[in-house]
């Protein structure tokens, strides 16, 4: 069923077109996502949740326990709370207003994670500075994908995407290695080098911060509120109710999108997970070392970055949902290398493979959505993003660790882990196959067709 035109995304609306894809508001706003590096590659995945479960807060597995709680309560808070969150910020007219506000509060909270010393003491008020940051980032990024129809036009959305999401990766890599070699190991002997207290570690935080706040400005000042799309507020509870009601017209109306909701929480779970396991995968059943994991880490996001921005070019001229599946396919091939390679050697060229086309699924995947969504509802249909997406979060890490524990039973002496690549194929495969009969509403079509 179509929509009217009333009802269509509105590209563009409160910016001045330009014959440029890269304009001053698209570096503005892909400047968010290399800010935002600093909180998912630093404080979350490569540094300071490696700290909070080190030795020097306890027992390791104990601290790994109460840092996977703690992360697990803010998913079911994100769940429960992102839809409404970006449903009242459309409602309001002031998208741009709560990108300030949740990315102020994630710096602040990135800032007082420098007062986490090492002692088990500090170990809890780590664990909810870095959970409630991971709830503020998903807010924040409800807000700021929200933003995409306001500096792209219909013809250059995915390149758009594509070029955010390649920012965020340089972003990190670049945040990384200042990291690493300004205070982890410290290529110059500073007062911040200091180990005494942790003090490296938790000087991480304070750049983290400082790194967060700086490149999350521009777009506060480049891309104008949203305006435009002002609706009558309604109360907080009421909300659900109202949200109730919109899930339940899209299901009647188009279903298709509820499909590709679904469909992309899936595989997006099965994206995550490659990374998340890679590292993993890479020392255990490879046998790299640390510094062997973190050079792969650093050319394997240069290469996602890379893959990202010409899989938005690509976007712009097929289509996204042809670029999701050809990138879940050329997944799906690259992961079954890795599955079978002998060494070391096949892990450097299939796991680059994976690199590759990991971003432009995740970034073609946003610009999907962002063609769906009706004019005014951007933030309310990007919250049921992040909510699908954290609904079916179990499912790679089960079905890894599933196809591991059934492989120990048949390899007991080694090599069992590396079938739990295998757990993560069958989710990639299934975010396919659901992903296939999924079709983009008319209106959606037509402005590709621009």
């Amino acid at each position: 069923m179509s929509l009217s035109a009333a009802n269509q995304p509105e590209f563009s609306a409160n910016i001045v077109p330009s014959r440029r894809t890269l304009t001053k508001q698209v570096w503005a706003w892909a400047s968010w996502d290399w800010g935002s590096a600093a909180f998912n590659a630093v404080m979350t995945t490569f540094v300071f949740t490696v700290y909070l479960t080190s030795s020097l807060f306890g027992n390791e597995d104990q601290n790994s326990a109460v840092l996977g709680a703690g992360i697990s309560i803010a998913g079911v808070l994100i769940a429960l709370l992102a839809p409404v969150i970006g449903q009242r910020s459309d409602s309001s007219g002031r998208r741009r207003f709560w990108l300030g506000v949740n990315t102020f509060l994630i710096a602040a909270l990135t800032a007082l994670c420098f007062f986490v010393y090492p002692s088990p003491n500090f170990l809890l008020m780590g664990v909810i500075l870095i959970a409630a940051g991971n709830v503020f980032s998903e807010f924040a990024s409800v807000n700021y994908n929200a933003m995409l129809t306001q500096i792209s036009t219909p013809k250059t959305i995915g390149q758009v995407s594509g070029f955010g999401w390649g920012m965020g990766y340089l972003g990190g890599i670049v945040a990384l290695a200042i990291v690493l070699f300004g205070f982890v190991q410290p290529v110059v002997d500073w007062w911040g080098s200091s180990s005494e207290e942790s003090l490296n570690l938790r000087l991480v935080a304070i750049f983290s911060a400082l790194w967060i706040f700086i490149f999350g400005l521009p777009v506060l000042f480049a891309v104008p509120e949203n305006k435009g799309i002002v609706k009558e507020r309604v109360g907080f509870f009421a909300s659900y109710q109202q949200l109730f009601r919109h899930v339940t017209h899209l299901w009647k109306t188009d279903r298709h999108t509820v499909w590709f909701l679904i469909s992309s929480a899936i595989f997006r779970d099965g994206l995550a997970a490659v990374f998340t396991f890679g590292g993993v995968i890479a020392s255990v059943t490879f046998g790299f070392t640390l510094s062997q994991v973190i050079i792969f880490a650093i050319v394997g996001n240069v290469v996602a970055a890379l893959g990202a921005m010409f899989g938005g070019w690509l976007d712009d001229r097929i289509g996204p949902k042809k670029v999701i599946l050809g990138s879940l396919i050329g997944l799906l091939i690259a992961g079954l290398g890795v599955f079978f390679s002998p060494g070391a050697a096949g892990f450097w060229v299939f796991g680059l493979f994976l690199c590759l086309f990991v971003g432009p699924a995740q970034s073609s995947s946003r610009a999907y959505l962002a063609r769906l969504t009706e004019s005014g509802r951007e933030g309310e249909l990007f919250g049921l993003y992040a909510t699908t997406g954290r609904a079916v979060s179990f499912l790679a890490p089960s079905l890894f660790t599933a196809a591991v524990a059934i492989a120990l039973n048949f390899f007991p002496d080694g090599g069992a882990q590396r079938y739990g690549i295998l757990g993560i194929m069958v989710v990639l495969a299934a975010g396919f196959l659901l992903l296939l009969p999924v079709k983009a509403p008319a209106h959606a079509r037509a402005h590709q067709q621009r």
